[in-house]
């Protein structure tokens, strides 16, 4: 790892093509260390896309991925970059596992699949249940609780292997509103006190806008990338949803 790049990811030049069809077109862009990024975009812009090709799980037809200065295909340690992928908090609600059980197997990763835990995993583990708060409900079944709290759990899960990356892509979709706002606050002080890089993929423009430091808009191009209410502006609003879409962006 190199410790002097300032930046944690960096991607150049990466196009990727489904079955002939663009998905990203030549996108480049670096996220510093500690950054709390938004990434928005229209359904099928390539959201999805750039990240699992950031985590490594498909590979750019041109271009390249740098995380802490190490190419993605070849980078080891890959419990450095926790991931929450969309909808997993409904995929395994019925799934009969505890919710310490789901946290601890976001260790594994880090420990080995077939290694048993050392006091410094379950000290890990509980740090992980602590900070997203669940850890009053450890021995309940994952199904028993509500979406907002299934999604913290599963934050827990990708703490519990010690992350300096924390990629969540759409992590509010079913949480009710009322929850909305704790879940926010929760994930920008694992920012600002842990010091984890956060991105953030989500399709709620007023809420990315406001909560990020960073925001980068993709159509399969990079429209912009850079301080939210430099870029969140009718003009690009245009470019990434086209002109009959109208939106209110509250405290712009």
């Amino acid at each position: 790892m190199t410790m002097m790049n300032p930046y944690c990811i960096q991607v150049e030049n990466v196009s990727f093509a489904y079955r002939g069809h663009p998905a990203l077109e030549d996108i480049s862009f670096t996220v510093e260390v500690g950054d709390y990024l938004g990434i928005i975009g229209p359904n099928g812009g390539g959201k999805t896309t750039l990240i699992k090709i950031i985590l490594g799980l498909l590979s750019p037809s041109s271009g390249k991925v740098r995380i802490f200065g190490e190419d993605v295909r070849t980078f080891k340690n890959r419990s450095l970059v926790g991931y929450v992928p969309q909808r997993v908090s409904h995929d395994i609600s019925q799934f009969p596992a505890t919710v310490q059980e789901v946290v601890e197997s976001g260790r594994t990763a880090r420990v080995g699949l077939l290694k048993r835990f050392a006091q410094k995993d379950f000290a890990a583990i509980e740090t992980a249940m602590e900070t997203a708060g669940v850890a009053g409900q450890r021995k309940k079944l994952i199904g028993e609780l509500s979406s907002g709290e299934r999604q913290r759990v599963f934050i827990a899960r990708a703490f519990a292997g010690e992350p300096k990356i924390l990629i969540l892509d759409e992590p509010s979709v079913g949480i009710d509103i009322a929850a909305q706002e704790q879940f926010y606050t929760f994930i920008e002080r694992l920012n600002r006190d842990k010091g984890i890089t956060i991105i953030f993929v989500s399709h709620d423009i007023d809420v990315v806008a406001h909560e990020v430091k960073c925001l980068l808009c993709l159509n399969k191009n990079l429209v912009c990338h850079g301080m939210p209410r430099e870029f969140v502006t009718e003009e690009n609003l245009e470019k990434l949803y086209g002109k009959k879409v109208k939106f209110v962006l509250h405290g712009h």
